[in-house]
């Protein structure tokens, strides 16, 4: 069985579209460089046949993947999301006691983690430790780094 993701209506909707356009467009540009190689003749030696048939396999694959995460999406409603403890969709306000700063991530679903926009997701080290903790909670994490420290300063929408 899947394993049921978590994103916003707005990773949903990046999937929809995604999809659609590998189904409706990527298909047929994959079905055409299929039938440009055939007319090369001998499919035996035809290394353009090859190479389509690779990728059009690899594009199945890819479209059967995110039909399985469109299926089995959890989407989250930010607005209703709790200001009393961390989850996914919640932006975190902590104290990090290693670099004696003050951090702030949004927590996400694995499928919309950008770490380079603060967005992290809640299967990464920090964003899984930091789930469900409140205002003032303390918590480590064992990262490839080491053990970090961090306390939850704020938790806003």
């Amino acid at each position: 069985m899947a394993k049921a993701t978590t994103m916003s209506r707005e990773g949903f909707n990046k999937l929809q579209e995604e999809l659609e356009n590998l189904v409706t467009i990527r298909r047929k540009e994959v079905a055409e460089k299929l039938k440009e190689a055939r007319s090369y003749g001998d499919l035996s030696e035809n290394a353009e046949y090859d190479e389509a048939k690779n990728e059009q396999g690899m594009l199945e694959a890819q479209i059967a993947d995110l039909e399985v995460t469109i299926a089995n999406a959890i989407i989250v409603d930010y607005d209703s999301l709790s200001l009393d403890e961390v989850g996914v969709g919640s932006m975190v306000k902590l104290k990090d006691f290693d670099l004696d700063d003050i951090v702030e991530y949004q927590i996400v679903g694995s499928t919309e983690s950008d770490p380079d926009a603060g967005k992290i997701s809640d299967e990464s080290p920090i964003g899984k430790a930091c789930l469900k903790k409140r205002v003032g909670d303390i918590f480590e994490v064992e990262a490839p780094v080491g053990t970090l420290k961090f306390e939850v300063l704020d938790i806003s929408r």
